[in-house]
């Protein structure tokens, strides 16, 4: 397992034990997610994963961000994690901040509409670079990726993602339904738990996949 920082690290040993909590459709759909990731892995392709949200503002870039940790904590080599929406807006201080409490390591690196952060989550591995942009921008891949669909308008309202090898429907609840009122906090922390936990056992999974072959 490549290190990740500490804090994420001891998270996602929480959320190991907590795999059993994830409900059996939720898994059903993160076992395709492993599949794809795994059947890469195997022909040593490099495995490109662009999750995908309406404004990619929340549930989209929690997601990747998640998933880039989840990929070096067990140990699953050549993963590229992206975000896209269907528009952009600008990646919402509220999940930077809920992202920021459990460990990340957020850095903005400039104040326009739509900042662009810097991201780490290993003292060793690349940062990521996050900021709102369409799933078609052309810092994401354009071809033989698995679009994973985080919301459940932009899986409705977006049937055809152009160049994607594999499409995943994996809708969240949006946070964003808390803004302003007392439960903002608690809520947005509960969406970051829930997608690192079902990202987590994802991966997980991959590692057994790869091992049984």
């Amino acid at each position: 397992m490549k290190k990740v920082f500490a804090s994420l690290q001891n998270l996602i040993v929480q959320f190991e034990t907590k795999f059993s909590a994830i409900p059996e459709h939720r898994k059903l759909i993160l076992n395709q997610l492993a599949e794809f990731v795994a059947n890469k892995q195997k022909s040593n392709e490099s495995i490109e994963l662009n999750f995908i949200c309406t404004h990619n503002s929340r549930r989209s870039h929690i997601s990747q961000l998640w998933a880039q940790a989840a990929a070096a904590y067990y140990g699953v080599e050549n993963v590229h994690c992206y975000s896209g929406g269907t528009e952009a807006t600008a990646f919402n201080p509220r999940a930077v901040k809920a992202m920021s409490k459990v460990g990340f390591v957020i850095t903005k690196l400039d104040d326009s509409e739509n900042p662009r952060f810097e991201v780490q989550f290993s003292e060793t591995d690349k940062p990521l670079t996050a900021f709102s942009k369409k799933y078609d921008d052309d810092s994401n891949p354009a071809n033989g990726f698995a679009a994973i669909m985080t919301c459940s308008h932009a899986d409705e309202n977006c049937p055809l993602v152009i160049g994607a090898e594999k499409r995943i429907s994996l809708p969240y609840d949006d946070p964003k339904d808390f803004d302003g009122t007392d439960q903002e906090s608690e809520k947005y922390h509960e969406r970051v738990l829930e997608i690192g936990r079902e990202i987590a056992f994802a991966f997980s999974l991959v590692k057994q996949l790869t091992k049984a072959n």
